[in-house]
């Protein structure tokens, strides 16, 4: 259950400790949890840094070390974390987790992959080729091309935003030019090279998951209607909608009140290697099939439905992003960035990613693709940010696992909110899963008051994850946006919904054997529950 993921992201920063090289000692009288610098030197050799290994299997599965350059000097030293009580650590995953759903223990390291050689004191290969890790010599373009073509299969071993031959070009701001490209060195750059106090704070509040019964109500608790921006528009939310338990006429209704409506897969399935290895099929499947669902059953006809989000935040590589824009899909909200002093703004992926690959499986798009990036800036979580504490930042609001009363909520609000404010005014986005704000009255209070402090300001926004992209392509300044119109369609939605007594479908579809499941719709009802391969469920195949 999503629930008791929450608390992970915390555990590789628990207990952190340092091995103490020690000369002379060696494996064999001290057990090996004390390896001298020459055994530290081969344990670290071709090993990347982040990557975490056990130094024995003997004892409760907890702790983990990884390589540590230490000081100007270089020196390699191991750098060990612990995982709470209850918890152990899984060496394919590389996170800690419940201890029943760890079957690694056994295991000293991941298994090791032999890679290429792609660089060399002298050429060993003619032009336009590159060396296998076995000597031999191929094209460059067959590298990363999720097809094997050395004989050791060393070509598809290397293949991150880092490493890949042929990833996408550092940014070039002479080639990559507004509407349709943005891109900067290190991110932070202000699009149409504006002044920070003539920039609009744009806040994205999005939400993930289901939409039905049990999160409309807050939903209308916070976008109410009577809370405007200041052109004079009511404040706009988007909504990461998956299809198992969706009420399409909730959906529908979100979407004529001017809501952004995003695809978030058809079967949010809890397996991470499926999202993070998943094929160009899988993710067709997955967000075009959810994507017509949902046109389908909550009748959006205009083609407004184009933002996706991986489940998980488990990104699919470039296969993710070559569907997304097969699809016309254009942007990702995937990709989470660092806590860093100075947030990013969002970027297309022309260019290489102006950040580390940060977060869930690493598995970020290495290739050029027209495609842009919502990323994610993570929130600074620390109760008191006045006191220097280190903290690893969160992604999502309700991942933030030390946030337990309104007010520590609202001190990280208004914090947050004003690293970005007085910086580069990059968008700040508030992400959540509609449970965790309703799991406290408190916590639904102090958003609310903070949506009307920051709306009593007159620089200051709420908007949609599109509006964010529609103002980036045609950069306006403050004075200016009371009349731009692209933040004016949907302005000031008044009316009844479509249909107060939708339609109760009781179905079933072969994929899902055993279950009948409701789905809500103002339209007919299908044949069949729509599923993967029956997407619109009148039994045709996607």
């Amino acid at each position: 259950m999503a629930r008791l993921r929450l608390p992970l992201c915390l555990c590789l920063l628990v207990s952190f400790t340092v091995v103490t090289v020690v000369s002379g000692q060696d494996d064999e009288t001290n057990g090996g949890l004390h390896p001298n610098s020459n055994q530290i030197e081969k344990l670290c050799k071709d090993r990347p840094e982040n990557e975490y290994f056990r130094l024995t299997t003997v004892g409760d599965c907890r702790d983990v070390v990884r390589c540590d350059k230490a000081g100007l000097t270089g020196t390699i030293r191991l750098a060990g974390v612990k995982c709470p009580n209850g918890l152990a650590f899984d060496i394919f995953k590389q996170t800690c987790d419940w201890k029943g759903r760890v079957s690694n223990c056994d295991k000293l390291e991941k298994p090791r992959k032999i890679l290429p050689n792609l660089v060399t004191d002298e050429p060993v290969c003619p032009d336009g080729k590159l060396q296998c890790g076995n000597g031999e010599c191929i094209e460059k373009a067959l590298f990363c091309d999720d097809k094997t073509d050395c004989a050791d299969g060393s070509d598809e071993n290397a293949c991150s935003v880092e490493t890949d031959p042929n990833r996408s070009p550092e940014c070039d701001t002479n080639q990559c030019v507004l509407p349709d490209c943005f891109c900067s060195a290190d991110g932070t750059r202000i699009p149409g090279a504006l002044e920070p106090n003539s920039v609009p704070q744009m806040i994205t509040i999005t939400f993930n998951g289901a939409i039905n019964v049990d999160n409309v109500d807050l939903y209308a608790d916070i976008f109410n209607g009577a809370r405007q921006n200041p052109n004079g528009c009511q404040i706009k939310g988007t909504f990461f909608a998956s299809h198992k338990y969706t009420n399409y006429s909730a959906v529908q209704e979100l979407h004529r009140q001017g809501h952004e409506i995003a695809s978030f897969s058809v079967t949010n399935k809890d397996d991470p290697k499926y999202w993070t290895d998943g094929s160009y099929d899988d993710w067709l499947a997955e967000m075009a099939g959810n994507r017509l669902i949902i046109e389908r059953f909550a009748n959006i006809t205009d083609g407004s439905i184009i933002g996706c989000r991986a489940p998980y935040l488990r990104v699919g590589g470039n296969k993710q992003f070559e569907m997304m824009a097969d699809q016309f899909f254009v942007y990702d909200a995937s990709i989470t960035a660092p806590l860093s002093r100075v947030p990013i703004w969002p970027y297309t992926l022309y260019f290489r990613m102006p950040h580390k690959c940060h977060g869930n499986a690493q598995n970020c798009p290495s290739r050029s693709h027209p495609v842009w990036e919502m990323v994610m800036n993570e929130l600074d979580r620390r109760d008191d940010p006045t006191f220097d504490e280190s903290l690893p930042g969160c992604h999502m609001v309700s991942s933030c696992s030390n946030i337990q009363t309104g007010d520590q909520f609202g001190r990280l609000l208004r914090h947050n909110f004003n690293r970005h404010f007085s910086t580069n005014r990059a968008p700040l986005g508030l992400h959540f899963h509609a449970s965790w704000l309703k799991s406290k009255r408190e916590f639904r209070e102090e958003l609310g008051k903070f949506i009307d402090e920051m709306l009593a300001r007159n620089d200051v926004y709420f908007v949609t994850m599109l509006q964010v992209v529609q103002w980036m392509q045609n950069p306006t300044e403050l004075t200016a946006l009371r009349d731009f119109q692209e933040w004016k369609e949907k302005c000031d939605v008044k009316g009844q919904p479509y249909c107060s007594l939708p339609n109760t479908c009781p179905l079933t579809t072969r994929e899902l054997p055993g279950e009948t499941l409701r789905l809500f719709t103002c339209l007919e009802c299908p044949r069949h529950y729509p599923w993967i391969l029956d997407p619109t469920g009148d039994g045709q195949a996607f």
